[in-house]
Protein backbone atom coordinates (compact mmCIF):
# COMPACT_ATOMS: atom_id res chain seq x y z
CA UNK A 1 0.00 0.00 0.00
CA UNK A 2 1.48 3.35 -0.98
CA UNK A 3 0.40 6.88 -0.22
CA UNK A 4 -1.35 8.87 -2.93
CA UNK A 5 -0.51 12.59 -3.09
CA UNK A 6 -3.83 13.71 -1.53
CA UNK A 7 -3.39 11.17 1.30
CA UNK A 8 0.08 12.47 2.08
CA UNK A 9 -1.29 16.04 2.01
CA UNK A 10 -4.12 15.05 4.35
CA UNK A 11 -1.78 13.55 6.97
CA UNK A 12 0.59 16.55 6.77
CA UNK A 13 -2.36 18.91 7.13
CA UNK A 14 -3.93 16.97 10.02
CA UNK A 15 -0.62 16.92 11.97
CA UNK A 16 0.12 20.61 11.29
CA UNK A 17 -3.36 21.62 12.54
CA UNK A 18 -3.11 19.27 15.58
CA UNK A 19 -6.18 17.44 14.28
CA UNK A 20 -4.09 14.28 14.35
CA UNK A 21 -2.23 14.04 17.66
CA UNK A 22 0.11 11.47 19.20
CA UNK A 23 0.35 10.57 22.89
CA UNK A 24 -2.05 8.63 25.12
CA UNK A 25 -5.81 9.01 24.65
CA UNK A 26 -8.80 7.18 26.12
CA UNK A 27 -11.36 6.49 23.39
CA UNK A 28 -15.13 6.37 23.82
CA UNK A 29 -14.78 2.57 23.65
CA UNK A 30 -12.51 2.72 26.73
CA UNK A 31 -9.42 1.66 24.77
CA UNK A 32 -6.15 3.53 25.28
CA UNK A 33 -4.89 4.80 21.94
CA UNK A 34 -1.46 6.26 21.04
CA UNK A 35 -3.06 8.62 18.51
CA UNK A 36 -6.28 10.61 18.16
CA UNK A 37 -8.17 12.37 15.37
CA UNK A 38 -10.08 15.40 16.66
CA UNK A 39 -12.49 16.44 13.89
CA UNK A 40 -13.71 19.26 16.17
CA UNK A 41 -10.50 21.09 15.20
CA UNK A 42 -11.75 21.53 11.63
CA UNK A 43 -13.01 24.80 13.07
CA UNK A 44 -11.95 27.44 10.52
CA UNK A 45 -12.98 28.15 6.96
CA UNK A 46 -9.52 27.19 5.67
CA UNK A 47 -9.57 23.85 7.52
CA UNK A 48 -13.09 22.97 6.35
CA UNK A 49 -12.20 23.91 2.79
CA UNK A 50 -9.21 21.56 2.95
CA UNK A 51 -11.00 18.61 4.55
CA UNK A 52 -13.87 18.90 2.06
CA UNK A 53 -11.41 18.59 -0.80
CA UNK A 54 -9.74 15.53 0.76
CA UNK A 55 -13.13 13.79 1.03
CA UNK A 56 -13.99 14.85 -2.55
CA UNK A 57 -10.61 13.54 -3.80
CA UNK A 58 -11.28 10.19 -2.12
CA UNK A 59 -14.75 10.00 -3.70
CA UNK A 60 -13.29 10.86 -7.10
CA UNK A 61 -10.89 7.96 -6.59
CA UNK A 62 -13.87 5.63 -5.94
CA UNK A 63 -15.37 6.04 -9.41
CA UNK A 64 -17.69 3.05 -8.98
CA UNK A 65 -19.81 4.69 -6.28
CA UNK A 66 -23.18 6.09 -7.40
CA UNK A 67 -25.00 8.28 -4.85
CA UNK A 68 -27.82 10.84 -4.91
CA UNK A 69 -27.50 12.53 -1.50
CA UNK A 70 -24.67 13.04 0.99
CA UNK A 71 -25.72 12.54 4.63
CA UNK A 72 -23.79 13.99 7.60
CA UNK A 73 -24.75 12.52 10.98
CA UNK A 74 -25.09 15.00 13.84
CA UNK A 75 -22.90 16.53 15.03
CA UNK A 76 -19.42 16.16 13.55
CA UNK A 77 -20.71 14.79 10.26
CA UNK A 78 -22.65 17.99 9.50
CA UNK A 79 -19.73 20.34 8.61
CA UNK A 80 -17.89 17.42 6.98
CA UNK A 81 -20.83 16.68 4.65
CA UNK A 82 -21.42 20.34 3.78
CA UNK A 83 -17.72 20.99 3.06
CA UNK A 84 -17.57 17.85 0.89
CA UNK A 85 -20.50 18.83 -1.35
CA UNK A 86 -18.96 22.31 -1.76
CA UNK A 87 -15.64 20.69 -2.80
CA UNK A 88 -17.40 18.26 -5.19
CA UNK A 89 -19.01 21.23 -6.94
CA UNK A 90 -15.94 23.47 -6.89
CA UNK A 91 -13.32 20.92 -7.95
CA UNK A 92 -15.26 18.23 -9.82
CA UNK A 93 -18.34 20.06 -11.15
CA UNK A 94 -20.70 17.71 -9.29
CA UNK A 95 -23.71 19.41 -7.68
CA UNK A 96 -24.85 16.96 -4.98
CA UNK A 97 -27.58 17.63 -2.37
CA UNK A 98 -26.88 16.95 1.29
CA UNK A 99 -28.82 16.53 4.51
CA UNK A 100 -28.24 15.86 8.19
CA UNK A 101 -30.22 14.72 11.19
CA UNK A 102 -31.24 16.47 14.37
CA UNK A 103 -30.49 14.73 17.64
CA UNK A 104 -33.96 15.72 18.86
CA UNK A 105 -37.07 15.53 16.64
CA UNK A 106 -38.56 18.98 16.00
CA UNK A 107 -42.29 19.13 16.72
CA UNK A 108 -42.99 22.56 15.14
CA UNK A 109 -42.29 24.31 11.83
CA UNK A 110 -41.33 21.73 9.23
CA UNK A 111 -41.00 19.10 11.98
CA UNK A 112 -39.11 15.84 11.74
CA UNK A 113 -35.45 15.08 12.37
CA UNK A 114 -33.96 15.51 8.85
CA UNK A 115 -32.66 18.91 7.68
CA UNK A 116 -31.72 19.74 4.09
CA UNK A 117 -32.39 17.53 1.09
CA UNK A 118 -34.92 14.69 1.52
CA UNK A 119 -33.34 11.29 2.18
CA UNK A 120 -34.25 9.72 -1.17
CA UNK A 121 -32.45 7.31 -3.48
CA UNK A 122 -28.86 6.27 -2.84
CA UNK A 123 -27.27 7.80 0.26
CA UNK A 124 -23.57 8.31 1.03
CA UNK A 125 -22.73 8.81 4.73
CA UNK A 126 -19.81 11.08 5.68
CA UNK A 127 -18.27 10.96 9.16
CA UNK A 128 -14.89 11.36 10.88
CA UNK A 129 -14.07 7.87 12.20
CA UNK A 130 -15.65 4.50 13.01
CA UNK A 131 -14.38 3.11 16.30
CA UNK A 132 -17.07 0.70 17.52
CA UNK A 133 -19.65 1.39 14.78
CA UNK A 134 -22.53 2.37 17.10
CA UNK A 135 -23.13 5.84 15.61
CA UNK A 136 -22.99 4.51 12.04
CA UNK A 137 -25.58 1.85 12.84
CA UNK A 138 -27.91 4.62 14.09
CA UNK A 139 -27.36 6.47 10.77
CA UNK A 140 -28.14 3.43 8.70
CA UNK A 141 -31.34 2.95 10.70
CA UNK A 142 -32.41 6.58 10.03
CA UNK A 143 -31.73 6.23 6.30
CA UNK A 144 -33.71 3.00 6.00
CA UNK A 145 -36.60 4.44 8.06
CA UNK A 146 -36.81 7.22 5.46
CA UNK A 147 -37.09 4.67 2.65
CA UNK A 148 -33.66 5.44 1.20
CA UNK A 149 -30.75 3.10 0.41
CA UNK A 150 -27.31 3.48 2.04
CA UNK A 151 -24.69 2.75 -0.64
CA UNK A 152 -21.46 3.73 1.08
CA UNK A 153 -19.69 5.38 4.00
CA UNK A 154 -16.65 7.62 3.84
CA UNK A 155 -14.58 8.49 6.90
CA UNK A 156 -11.43 10.55 7.39
CA UNK A 157 -9.41 7.84 9.16
CA UNK A 158 -9.99 4.10 9.30
CA UNK A 159 -8.47 3.30 12.68
CA UNK A 160 -8.60 -0.42 11.75
CA UNK A 161 -9.91 -1.08 15.24
CA UNK A 162 -11.04 -4.59 16.12
CA UNK A 163 -14.83 -4.91 16.28
CA UNK A 164 -16.62 -7.47 18.43
CA UNK A 165 -14.86 -10.43 16.76
CA UNK A 166 -11.62 -10.89 14.86
CA UNK A 167 -12.47 -8.43 12.07
CA UNK A 168 -12.21 -4.64 12.32
CA UNK A 169 -15.22 -2.45 13.15
CA UNK A 170 -15.17 -1.17 9.55
CA UNK A 171 -15.07 -4.70 8.08
CA UNK A 172 -17.91 -5.66 10.41
CA UNK A 173 -20.10 -2.81 9.07
CA UNK A 174 -19.22 -3.75 5.47
CA UNK A 175 -20.13 -7.38 6.06
CA UNK A 176 -23.29 -6.68 8.08
CA UNK A 177 -24.78 -4.10 5.69
CA UNK A 178 -23.15 -5.07 2.38
CA UNK A 179 -21.86 -1.55 1.68
CA UNK A 180 -18.30 -0.24 1.18
CA UNK A 181 -16.57 1.89 3.81
CA UNK A 182 -13.90 4.18 2.32
CA UNK A 183 -11.41 6.36 4.17
CA UNK A 184 -9.08 9.18 3.21
CA UNK A 185 -6.35 7.27 5.06
CA UNK A 186 -6.05 4.35 7.46
CA UNK A 187 -3.72 3.40 10.31
CA UNK A 188 -1.34 1.56 7.95
CA UNK A 189 -0.91 4.67 5.78
CA UNK A 190 -0.32 6.90 8.82
CA UNK A 191 2.39 4.48 9.99
CA UNK A 192 3.88 4.49 6.46
CA UNK A 193 3.91 8.31 6.45
CA UNK A 194 5.62 8.53 9.87
CA UNK A 195 8.21 5.96 8.73
CA UNK A 196 8.94 8.06 5.63
CA UNK A 197 9.06 11.34 7.53
CA UNK A 198 11.29 10.19 10.39
CA UNK A 199 11.51 11.67 13.88
CA UNK A 200 8.49 9.76 15.20
CA UNK A 201 10.26 6.66 16.54
CA UNK A 202 8.52 6.50 19.92
CA UNK A 203 5.06 7.18 18.45
CA UNK A 204 5.69 4.65 15.66
CA UNK A 205 6.62 1.97 18.16
CA UNK A 206 3.46 2.66 20.21
CA UNK A 207 1.24 2.69 17.11
CA UNK A 208 2.64 -0.58 15.76
CA UNK A 209 2.16 -2.22 19.15
CA UNK A 210 -1.43 -0.88 19.31
CA UNK A 211 -2.14 -2.12 15.76
CA UNK A 212 -0.81 -5.61 16.59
Amino acid sequence: MSLKPYQREFIEFAISQEILSFGSFTLKSGRKSPYFLNAGKFNKGSALSQIGKFYADTLQDAKHLDFDVVFGPAYKGIPLASSTVIALFKHYDKDVPYSFNRKEIKDHGEGGNIVGAPLEGNILIIDDVITAGTAIRECLKIIKENGATPVGIIIAVDRQERGTGEVSAVQQIEKEYGIPVMSIVNLELIIEFLNERGGYDEHLSNMKEYRD
